[in-house]
C-alpha cells in the first residue's frame, strides 16, 4: 500500500489540505496516510518548525503533501526557526532538486486571467525549476557589522555542473513527453552561474537531447515575454530564484495563485514534495473562502509522479476541469463558493 504524509502547515494550509483528505478517501482505498504538524504550528508546538521525527517520516513515506508555512506570527522568530525553514530542510534533506510547476489555463476561466483572453486561451506550460541549489542554500549567508555603523548583507549564488545537468534532464525529458520545446532562462550577461547554467545546459542538448528544440533566454526577458507572448512556451528551465519568480507570473496569466500546484521530485524511487504554489494567505486564513484546487490538483501531481496512480489521477484531473467548466467558482476567480463547497464541486464529477 502507498503511503502519504500530509503536513497541513499555516494559515489556509489546514482548509486546502482538508479538501484533500476527503478526495483522497473517495478516490482511493490502498493509500495509508500520515499527518504531522509543520511550519509555525509545529513551532507554537515543539519549538521547531519541523521535528526530527516528522523530518524522518518524510523520508520513509511515498509522498509528502504539505499546506502552506508562514506568517507575521513568526515574523520576529530567529531565521532558523521560522516555518520557512521548516521547508527548506524538507526540500534539502528529500533532494527534491527539480520543481515542476504546470501553468495550464482553464478555457472556463481564460477571462479570469490578468491578461487577455486571446493572449491566454489554451496556454498550457511546465515551468521546471533548480530546488535545492543556488542563492537560497549557497554559503556564505549572513549579515555583519561593519566598522562604520553600516549592516553588510550577503547571500552566494552557487550551482556545480552536476546541479544543472541533473535538472536539465528532467525538463529535457519532460518536453519530449510534450511539445518538444525547452527554453533555458538564466542572466549569463552579468553572472557567472549563469554563463555557467548556458554552458551545461548546451552541453547536455547537444550530447543526449538534439532533439529537443532548446533556446536560450535572459531571466529578464522570460518575464517580459510571459506576459507579452505567453504561448510560445512549452518547458521553461531556471534556477532556483528565477523559478521562484517566473512560477508566481505565470501563475497570474492562470487567474489565481489558488490554481496552481507543484511537484518536487528526487532521483527515481525517492519520495516527492507536492505543495500548492501559494502561500498560508493569513488574511483569509479562517474564512473558509480559499481555493483549495492547488492542493487537490497537488495531490493530483502525487497520484502521477509518486504514488503509481496515472488512472486516478487521470479521474481527478478531469473532475476538476468538469467542475471548472459547470461553474464552480471560488472569490479568488470571480466567484462565492467557500473552500468546502469548491471540494464538493470536484466530489460530485469523480
Amino acid at each position: 500500500m502507498a503511503t502519504m504524509l500530509l503536513l497541513p502547515g499555516d494559515g489556509i494550509g489546514p482548509e486546502v489540505i482538508e479538501q484533500v483528505r476527503r478526495v483522497a478517501a473517495k478516490l482511493t482505498n490502498s493509500l495509508a496516510i500520515e499527518e504531522r504538524d509543520f511550519g509555525g504550528t509545529s513551532y507554537d508546538k515543539y519549538g521547531d518548525p519541523i521535528t526530527d521525527e516528522a523530518a524522518a517520516l518524510a523520508l520513509k513515506v511515498d509522498a509528502v503533501l504539505m499546506g502552506a508555512v508562514g506568517g507575521p506570527k513568526w515574523a520576529d522568530v530567529p531565521r532558523a526557526k521560522r516555518p520557512e525553514a521548516a521547508l527548506l530542510r524538507l526540500r534539502k534533506e528529500m533532494d527534491v532538486f527539480a520543481n515542476l510547476r504546470p501553468a495550464i489555463c482553464f478555457d472556463a476561466l481564460a477571462d479570469a486571467s490578468s491578461l487577455k483572453r486571446e493572449l491566454v486561451a489554451g496556454l498550457d506550460m511546465m515551468i521546471v525549476r533548480e530546488l535545492t541549489g543556488g542563492v537560497y542554500f549557497g554559503l556564505p549567508k549572513e549579515v555583519t557589522d561593519l566598522p562604520d555603523g553600516q549592516k553588510r548583507a550577503v547571500d552566494t549564488q552557487v550551482y556545480t555542473t552536476s546541479e544543472i545537468e541533473r535538472v536539465s534532464r528532467v525538463a529535457f525529458e519532460l518536453a519530449r513527453k510534450r511539445r518538444n520545446k525547452v527554453t533555458s532562462a538564466e542572466k549569463s550577461n552579468v553572472m557567472e552561474t549563469g554563463q555557467l547554467w548556458r554552458e551545461v545546459v548546451t552541453a547536455l542538448h547537444a550530447k543526449d537531447y538534439a532533439d529537443v528544440e532548446l533556446e536560450h533566454q535572459l531571466a529578464d526577458n522570460t518575464a517580459m515575454q510571459l506576459v507579452r507572448r505567453p504561448l510560445q512556451f512549452d518547458v521553461i528551465l531556471t534556477d532556483n530564484l528565477f523559478g521562484d519568480i517566473l512560477s508566481d507570473e505565470a501563475s497570474q496569466l492562470t487567474g489565481s495563485l489558488g490554481l496552481l500546484p507543484s511537484a518536487s521530485l528526487s532521483t527515481a524511487g525517492k519520495p516527492g514534495l507536492f505543495e500548492p504554489i501559494h502561500g498560508s494567505a493569513p488574511d483569509i486564513a479562517g474564512k473558509g473562502i480559499a481555493n483549495p484546487l492547488a492542493a487537490i490538483l497537488s495531490f493530483e501531481m502525487a497520484l502521477r509522479w509518486s504514488l503509481g496512480e496515472p488512472e486516478a489521477a487521470d479521474r481527478l484531473w478531469a473532475a476538476v476541469v468538469k467542475a471548472v467548466d459547470d461553474g464552480a467558482r471560488t472569490p479568488d476567480i470571480g466567484g462565492s463558493l467557500s473552500t468546502q463547497a469548491m471540494g464538493d464541486a470536484v466530489l460530485r464529477n469523480l
